[in-house]
């Protein structure tokens, strides 16, 4: 194993349950990106952002006397701290206790299945190699990264205490995180993204009411933007951002966050030496999608070095390694159906998906119904007032919609009315409190191919915000009690 994220110590683990002999090389720290400088460390800081807001709902809706006096940057930073190493110790306990050879080092390939290993010498592997070196932030022309006034979101937990203002460059999900995060701590935030909507990639009613919310929140977004000019001066950074319309807009701030995605990482791992090369972007693409495994036998990729349908998530790469350790043990594990994979956002409002987009679904070919709930058509939505909503993308049955019923357009509701009319639900989109702790069940019924009569009869509690997804079913399967 080359590499020890969550792509190359998944594939460790599993590969030394089922009896292979595994040493996994890391130059840096096993847990990778994810643990150490992403998902980890940037969801603690995102949870407490989530309790600065309370302090601020309690005061201004449920008439509780609390202020927020300040942030305590060394002792928020040194909990995180301590949840981040706790993890490690974790991880590397895991390895220890499964018999992995963990040696931290720098690895090269000089042949198909030879590795050099400085400090270690010239190994040889004799069921493959795993490449699991993952990714790196991607920057800008002009941008150069200096941990302080120009930020990527490698660095950006790690920088000198809080901005009173911080411009975002990049309105995907890690934009988005990082302008709810800074926000949320009283930083003026502008986000910029080149699409025409935040969150391109999710379906764009998500992205929609992701933008109605940080603006709400206070968030300036400029979307169809681009960055033009950044001039970092001693206290922070001019910037020229140009709009669709009207004049190039000029503002200082003391950071600019550039979060435009990640590359890959393959400079020095020696691909040509194996017969493999890169793609134009930079991925290492399988030959066999089934086994994750490269042209040449035996070499296989985890993680954010393979290109999409991959989707560069650590429970995707999980899920990898699994795939790949059980392929090199001999094994015949399931592909991947990386449509079924959830994506999550952690701002607040926070997005949970799975499965086809409404416009993924109609270019797919696909005759598309769809049914969208709010949030806050249910008691527990009210109970949050943060509003959000529950979309649903299905399949339309034989029968047609229900005499009445309005088709799968960008401004549909309740889409049918009688039972067997809706075929296999091919995408569950969710906006609002905590929905990422509520996806699981949307993977499920996408993954199954489940239709929503299936899922109509099984009883969602109440109070809840799942409740809302149950109504959705309900209404799709011709039995709604509350959507009309």
């Amino acid at each position: 194993m080359i590499g020890g994220g969550t792509g190359g110590y998944s594939t460790a683990l599993r590969a030394a349950a089922l009896g292979l002999d595994v040493v996994l090389v890391e130059r840096d720290l096993v847990g990778g990106t994810c643990l150490h400088r992403g998902c980890v460390p940037s969801k603690a800081m995102l949870h407490a952002a989530e309790l600065v807001d309370g302090i601020t709902e309690a005061r201004e809706r449920w008439g509780v006397k609390a202020t927020v006096e300040g942030v305590d940057w060394a002792a928020l930073t040194a909990t995180r701290d301590d949840i981040v190493a706790r993890n490690h110790r974790g991880v590397e306990g895991h390895l220890a206790h499964a018999g992995v050879r963990v040696v931290r080092a720098t690895a090269t390939l000089t042949g198909p299945r030879t590795v050099r290993v400085e400090p270690g010498g010239t190994w040889r592997a004799r069921r493959g190699v795993v490449l699991a070196t993952g990714s790196r932030p991607r920057t800008l022309p002009g941008l150069v990264p200096d941990g302080r006034r120009v930020v990527t979101s490698d660095d950006a937990l790690f920088a000198p205490g809080l901005p009173g203002s911080v411009l975002v460059i990049g309105g995907g999900a890690i934009g988005v995180e990082y302008a709810s995060l800074h926000r949320s701590m009283g930083a003026t935030v502008t986000l910029v993204e080149a699409a025409d909507r935040l969150l391109p990639l999710e379906d764009a009613d998500v992205g929609r009411h992701v933008t109605r919310g940080l603006k709400k929140r206070g968030v300036t977004v400029w979307t169809g933007a681009r960055c033009e000019e950044a001039r970092p001066y001693e206290d922070g950074v001019r910037v020229t951002v140009s709009v669709p319309r009207g004049e190039p807009r000029r503002l200082d701030v003391e950071r600019v966050l550039v979060a435009v995605g990640r590359a890959p990482v393959t400079e020095g791992l020696g691909l040509a030496a194996a017969g493999l090369a890169p793609d134009a972007r930079g991925f290492v693409a399988p030959a066999d999608w089934s086994r994750l495994e490269t042209a040449v036998p035996g070499v296989h990729v985890v993680g954010d070095l393979l290109p999409p349908p991959s989707l560069g998530l650590a429970h995707a790469s999980f899920a990898e390694g699994l795939l790949v350790a059980e392929t090199l043990a001999g094994r015949a594990p399931r592909p991947i159906d990386y449509a079924a994979v959830p994506r999550v956002t952690y701002s607040s409002p926070q997005t949970a998906s799975v499965g086809l987009t409404e416009e993924g679904a109609r270019e797919r070919g696909h005759d598309v119904v769809t049914n969208t709930l709010p949030l806050t058509a249910t008691a527990k939505g009210m109970v949050h007032g943060q509003g959000g909503l529950v979309k649903v993308v299905a399949e339309r049955g034989a029968g047609g919609p229900a005499a009445g019923a309005e088709p799968g357009g960008p401004g549909a509701r309740s889409a049918v009315g009688a039972a067997g009319e809706v075929g296999s639900v091919l995408g569950v989109h969710l906006v609002g409190p905590h929905v990422s702790e509520m996806i699981a069940e949307g993977q499920l019924i996408v993954g199954w191919e489940a239709d929503p009569t299936d899922v109509a009869q099984h009883i969602h509690p109440h109070p809840t915000l799942s409740e809302a997804v149950g109504e959705v079913f309900l209404t799709l399967a011709g039995r709604g009690l509350h959507q009309h």
